[in-house]
């Protein structure tokens, strides 16, 4: 099959991390697979993407995520493809709307459990229809899937839409091993000297609090430190309130990496803070490297995390702290919870999704043959 990966850009995030891991593994499958990105700005993930996969194209539609003449350009580029699969809002709806254009194969991605959209009413139709051009929706994780289904049921039957069956759930997984085996940053990039590391991989968007583990360092002694990993646009107001709490001097802002397993090694601790996700990537990532993962209990994060890792009340930065804390002064309850996290990162090996997508793929292509 020829198969095209459509999504917004390649900076740091679960899904487009999603999309970097699933290339060389479709390809190995003998599958002939592209990506397409709206926004085409150059990322340590899009120099990856090329590095590990020669031969790979990469449309570049512009920059920005909403220009409409991107309809006509991806019209174009999906006639040669027998799946076009997308990821994140804007690629959802402008490919539903270059399929009026060209006849192929859809399939789209739910990566979380909710977003702004879903509060408009008005929007309620447009997404009613937009779903309706797909083949088949894949969620992220169960909760995902509930909270779509919920949604489809509730908003979209009032506007006279028939519920959507073509749903199913395929976890979210990664190479488990590779992280686990990752080697430390050098000495001299961690520049540790005996502090106490949380690091959080997460954009800054407003899905992610960053804002609380940056709270929570009020309440811890000066070796705790925080790192965070990532871009976008509350960078500043995170970074602002490190400075207002007097503890900007323990923050540490990486920005965009392309050695993050190597940056999780080198911390004590993996913590995720959100206020809600699909099945956060960077959640299997942090219970893969053989450290305690500490997250908010929230959807998407308490589906993986609950009864393996540690869980504190969304927002409570108190909580947090006393968590963290526990796991710096008691040796054996570290080790205890770093073993759990791990087993139960095994349990979402990326082997086991890339098998699910095939088999979807495979099923969109016989139906379009034979209907």
């Amino acid at each position: 099959m020829r198969i095209l990966q459509v999504i917004t850009s390649l900076e740091t995030g679960g899904a487009e991390v999603l999309v970097v891991n699933l290339v060389p593994r479709f390809r190995a499958l003998g599958h002939e697979v592209d990506v397409c990105v709206f926004d085409g700005r150059r990322t340590p993930l899009m120099d990856r993407l090329e590095q590990e996969n020669p031969g790979v194209r990469i449309y570049k539609l512009g920059h920005g995520y909403y220009n409409p003449f991107y309809i006509l350009k991806l019209a174009r580029i999906m006639r040669g493809y027998d799946i076009v699969h997308t990821h994140n809002s804007s690629p959802q709806l402008f490919v539903a709307l270059s399929r009026v254009l060209c006849s192929v194969g859809l399939c789209t991605t739910e990566h979380t459990t909710s977003n702004r959209k879903r509060g408009w009413k008005w929007y309620a139709p447009i997404e009613s229809w937009m779903y309706g051009r797909y083949d088949h929706i894949i969620c992220i994780s169960k909760i995902a899937e509930e909270k779509l289904r919920e949604y489809m049921g509730g908003a979209w039957m009032s506007a006279g839409a028939p519920r959507y069956s073509k749903i199913s759930t395929i976890n979210n997984g990664i190479d488990v091993r590779a992280l686990h085996d990752a080697e430390c940053l050098p000495d001299e990039e961690a520049a540790r000297e005996g502090r106490f590391v949380c690091t959080m991989v997460a954009g800054f968007r407003d899905a992610k609090d960053q804002d609380t583990l940056v709270r929570a360092l009020v309440h811890l002694p000066e070796r705790f430190v925080v790192w965070l990993v990532g871009i976008g646009t509350r960078q500043d107001t995170v970074r602002r309130l490190a400075q207002e709490l007097g503890v900007a001097s323990r923050v540490r802002f990486w920005g965009m990496r392309s050695d993050v397993p190597r940056i999780l090694k080198s911390s004590d601790v993996v913590v995720m803070s959100s206020h809600f996700e699909g099945l956060s990537l960077s959640n299997i990532e942090g219970m893969s490297v053989g450290k305690p993962f500490v997250a908010s209990d929230v959807n998407g994060l308490r589906e993986v995390t609950k009864g393996w890792g540690l869980m504190f009340s969304e927002g409570d930065d108190t909580e947090l702290a006393g968590l963290l804390m526990r796991l710096a002064n008691d040796e054996d309850q570290y080790k205890k919870v770093a073993a759990s996290c791990f087993e139960r990162a095994m349990q979402f090996d990326i082997a086991q999704m890339v098998q699910g997508y095939d088999t979807v793929y495979r099923q969109i292509v016989a139906i379009r043959n034979h209907g």
